[in-house]
């Protein structure tokens, strides 16, 4: 399926160490592949649940941690699978090396879940970890997806060398550790990327004119939102700040 399997110990080790887990933690471990990174998990005894698409791996891993009790397989798209009933209620982490191809969804999907994990220690491409962790005047959707349900942080830079095959691009290990509670409600939250997504769209421009064309409004229209919101309208979207863009959904739930 076109993986990039980590194959270099001391940044499995570095990755666990990150990630603060320790002996009855419960991890979730996305994409085991070959298992390098969940044995480091099961060494330190956790309890480990493994989400893995790839048929063959699955069987791989069978056979390679036969006899292991602290140890789950599911054979599940890390994308659509419903971990309560796989994993019971209760914390737990997710220590990740998360494909590229579909990183940035699954991240997603676990941000948004009804039971979150408390923490993610993921390693994505270095792009990817760039734009989560972005601020102003440098602000990307993803940045805004990702910081309004965690904090988040970039751990360390990884090379292209410590996996098979190599990958074109450095990736990096992100830690993000989950707000008790969003910065907004889900109806607010709706609301914000409506509008964000309509101005990122158009991120060379000015947040008013982006959001102009894309709501279909007039600029004298969208100007008394953004001053509602305390949003300078001369602004491009990615030097809005994450706050002011919580502001600006609650103005058009008013």
């Amino acid at each position: 399926m076109g993986q990039n399997f980590l194959m270099e110990p001391d940044v499995v080790r570095s990755i666990v160490d990150v990630s603060g887990i320790g002996a009855g933690d419960r991890v979730v471990e996305i994409g085991p592949g070959l298992g390098i990174l969940t044995r480091e998990l099961l060494d330190r005894d956790a309890l480990v649940f493994a989400v893995e698409l790839d048929r063959d791996l699955i069987s791989f891993l069978e056979r390679d941690f036969a006899g292991i009790d602290n140890l789950t397989l599911i054979e599940r798209d890390a994308r659509h699978v419903d971990l309560e009933p796989l994993i019971g209620m209760g914390d737990y982490h997710v220590v990740a090396n998360l494909p590229y191809s579909t990183g940035t969804a699954i991240l997603r999907r676990l941000l948004e879940l009804e039971h979150p994990p408390r923490t993610m220690t993921i390693m994505v491409q270095r792009e990817v970890a760039e734009r989560m962790i972005a601020t102003t005047p440098n602000l990307s959707l993803l940045a805004i997806a990702t910081q309004i349900y965690a904090a988040v942080e970039l751990s360390f830079i990884v090379p292209p060398d410590v996996f098979l095959p190599p990958p074109k691009v450095e990736s990096a290990v992100v830690s993000l550790t989950l707000r008790n509670v969003p910065l907004a409600s889900p109806v607010e939250i709706a609301a914000l990327f409506r509008v964000a997504t309509m101005a990122f769209q158009r991120k060379r421009k000015t947040i008013i004119n982006g959001l102009s064309q894309g709501l279909d409004l007039p600029k004298s229209s969208v100007e008394v939102m953004l001053d509602d919101a305390g949003i300078d309208s001369t602004l491009r979207p990615q030097a809005v700040s994450l706050d002011r863009w919580i502001a600006l959904a609650k103005v058009q739930l008013s």
